[in-house]
């Protein structure tokens, strides 16, 4: 896959960072964030989906009003400056920690989604969801000896929580946290399949939290399928559900 840094080679403890893995991730978080597994189709993607974090857009779902839709603008910006996007990013820094629109709107979201084109913008979007999300969240994983389900696992919870609590809402830190009071992780001498269902209870306990994240099911009928099947390498083929559609992947 693209991205701001080459592939790394494949290895037999990759783990999710074996390119054909990560391409997998990929198709998993896009079936949950734009049901679709065809993720390359969601850099233009942008829309409001009412869950007071402004718009949600591209690959994994920034938002306006958490921020990391600024740190992608921002980035883009840095590769390619003086693009359609950069007139915006006064307006993106004023809405963040909101849902508001102000300064955006239409033109916002044409010039968005227009950008998609560019392979600097597609790149952006890469280097941004790797740098906040995919690398802390494997990286993490794999302290906590976990393989390429447990990695993905981990960093499905970062698209969705954030690293960090906010608003009265449990993020990645909290949440782990929580799972480590009940199980251990296999780096600390516990079964890794128990462990991960510990996580994945707190991590439901933590979407019931939000009207917006209330359907468990990209936990329920998808994560928590591959962890009861023992597909801790995320060994393929995968069958899993999300919000009642059926997804398949076959291989890598």
């Amino acid at each position: 896959m693209t991205g701001c840094t080459g592939p790394e080679p494949a290895t037999e403890d990759a783990g999710l960072r074996d390119p054909a893995k990560k391409r997998i991730a990929m198709q998993l978080v896009s079936s949950a964030e734009n049901s679709s597994l065809d993720w390359r189709a969601q850099y233009a993607y942008i829309e409001d989906i009412d869950d007071g974090r402004g718009y949600t857009a591209g690959i994994i779902g920034f938002c306006s009003g958490t921020g990391d839709l600024r740190d992608v603008v921002e980035r883009y910006a840095a590769a390619r400056p003086g693009n359609p996007l950069e007139r915006f990013l006064p307006a993106l820094r004023t809405v963040e920690g909101s849902a508001s629109h102000a300064g955006l709107g239409r033109p916002f979201t044409d010039a968005w989604a227009k950008a998609a084109d560019d392979p600097e913008f597609r790149s952006a979007q890469d280097g941004e969801r790797d740098r906040a999300y995919f690398d802390p969240a494997v990286e993490r994983a794999r302290g906590d000896g976990l393989g390429a389900l447990g990695q993905f696992i981990y960093y499905d919870a970062y698209v969705m929580h954030g690293a960090g609590d906010t608003d009265g809402e449990d993020g990645f830190t909290t949440i782990r946290r929580r799972a480590l009071s009940t199980a251990r992780p296999p780096a600390k001498g516990g079964a890794e399949q128990a462990y991960l269902d510990a996580f994945l209870d707190a991590r439901v306990a933590a979407m019931r939290q939000e009207a917006a994240h209330s359907d468990t099911s990209r936990v329920e009928t998808a994560q928590r399928v591959f962890v009861r099947e023992g597909k801790l390498g995320l060994e393929t083929p995968l069958r899993w559900k999300v919000y009642g559609d059926s997804y398949r992947v076959d291989g890598g």
